[in-house]
């Protein structure tokens, strides 16, 4: 039974861009450092200062709205956004507000399970502001004392906002993931949401059905959630909630303000924290102190050239080339380019595009997990790898022998054929696999029996009785020809 409401989403991403200072100073991003070490007067607000403006996080932004199909405003300019953030000592923020420098993008998103029908996501904006610094509270100390840590004042940061286009937590998820794949393949940002560079708020409502029409509930906005799990998670919990709350009340989009709500991850419900503000309570104005910006069509055109092959792009070109499926080049696409450029080499090379994906992702990732390696530092070079995919694929070696060359190659360092060598594998001959199945077949009357009534899948539970007479069976060979030669036994 489908859900009595529809479930409407927009995102709103904070996005720390990759420089190595400031937005307005040139003070350094760099995280970790002791406290309120990374500040000058210009990012804390002293009076009398002058904001420069980042160029290198201007070009970062620029970049990211093109790949995201957005108008670029020829001029654009700065304002004040007024609120008072404790740890935002100046008591505004550079932002900017009616003339933001893109607006009006989208991005594609679909799940490779064909959970949802592929869809584009709007882009109502995306625009620069800095970030304001971080408050710690200590109340497990039973102190209740609060600390500013500004080191973090004045890091540049791009706001991009959706339209509400999504109508699911898992359609928010999957255009979290996609964005974040982008802003990666970009060179933009590492996005890592453990030290806040991408930072998630999510704005939802339900268009409730009833017999008068769909009628919105008001919108809640759920305030920087650390993990795309936890925005999963925060979207199905409120969707519940608020279906609930407008059974109890009623009450429609309009009728309350809109309200903000946090997430706790422990108890796995979301929490009322304040009424928002409307845009009218920032007082925004223009900030005096630092002139507009103003892009060229020829600026454009240098920064479309530069993009390079963005992840849709990628996916498209790896199942058309290779014959890999969709689920496949997206696990591919999802690691990074230094493990796409490693698969394009080892397909190249082993002629087969399936085998290099099927083993990528079944043997080598799990010997990148668990050996604590980048796909830089793995031992086995393509061409080796090649080497060993090369013999599975002419049936010299079958998998599972394959598989024990592939990790003494991982462990060793040493090629194929040296391992394959020292472990005497070699092809077992066609009549010695006849003979052997005649063997077995005639000491396991039960599964002989089972076969010639059609029950095939008992055939299997004789592989490991032929790996100990010859370890070089080929276990697919072996089962073919004793259901060839069951029904004459």
């Amino acid at each position: 039974m489908s859900a009595p409401y529809d479930i409407v989403i927009g995102l709103e991403i904070h996005v720390q861009l990759l420089t190595q200072s400031k937005l307005f100073c040139g003070c350094s991003t760099r995280f970790g450092s002791p406290p309120n070490t990374q500040t000058c007067p210009v990012c804390i607000g002293m009076p009398g200062v002058m904001p420069v403006m980042n160029r290198r996080a201007f070009e970062l932004s620029l970049r990211t709205a093109v790949a995201l199909n957005c108008q670029i405003a020829t001029y654009t300019k700065w304002d004040r956004k007024n609120y008072y953030y404790p740890d935002l000592p100046k008591g505004y923020q550079i932002s900017q507000y009616d003339l933001p420098f893109s607006h009006d993008g989208w991005l594609d998103i679909s799940d490779p399970k064909d959970k949802f029908q592929p869809k584009r996501v709007g882009i109502i904006r995306a625009h620069l502001e800095e970030d304001a610094g971080k408050s710690m509270h200590d109340e497990a100390a039973g102190q209740s004392d609060s600390r500013i840590d500004l080191n973090r004042t004045g890091t540049p940061l791009l706001e991009i906002v959706s339209q509400p286009d999504m109508r699911s937590a898992l359609e928010a998820k999957t255009f979290l993931n996609e964005l974040k794949l982008l802003l990666t393949y970009l060179g933009v940002s590492d996005c890592n949401m453990q030290e806040g560079s991408l930072r998630v708020d999510a704005n939802i409502n339900l268009h409730v059905h009833t017999p008068d029409g769909k009628v919105p509930t008001p919108i809640v906005e759920i305030k920087n959630m650390n993990s795309f799990r936890a925005v999963e998670r925060a979207l199905e919990y409120e969707a519940g909630r608020q279906y609930q709350v407008w059974q109890e009340t009623g009450r429609r989009l309009g009728e309350v303000p809109k309200q903000t709500r946090g997430w706790d991850d422990q108890a796995n419900v979301t929490r009322g924290q304040r009424h928002k503000e409307e845009s009218s309570d920032y007082r925004y104005f223009p900030e005096p102190d630092l002139v507009p910006v103003t892009v060229s069509e020829s600026q454009l055109a240098e920064v479309r050239a530069g993009l390079g092959e963005l992840p849709a792009a990628l996916r498209t070109r790896l199942e058309a080339t290779y014959g890999i499926k969709p689920y496949d080049s997206d696990v591919l696409v999802n690691q990074g380019p230094p493990l796409v450029d490693y698969f394009v080499e080892l397909a190249t090379l082993s002629g087969d595009g399936r085998l290099a994906s099927n083993w990528i992702q079944q043997d080598v990732l799990r010997e990148l997990n668990d050996r604590q390696l980048t796909i830089e530092t793995f031992p086995v070079r393509p061409a080796a790898f090649a080497d060993l995919l090369s013999r599975v694929k002419r049936g010299d070696l079958d998998t599972s022998r394959a598989r024990e060359v592939f990790i003494d190659m991982v462990s060793s360092g040493r090629p194929a054929e040296e391992i394959i060598r020292e472990r005497g594998i070699t092809q077992v001959d066609e009549s010695e696999l006849i003979a052997l199945c005649r063997e077995l077949l005639a000491k396991n009357p039960k599964i002989l029996t089972d076969i010639k009534e059609g029950r095939t899948k008992a055939a299997g539970a004789l592989i490991g009785q032929a790996k100990k007479v010859n370890p070089n069976v080929n276990p697919s060979r072996l089962l073919e020809i004793c259901l060839e030669v069951a029904p004459s036994l």
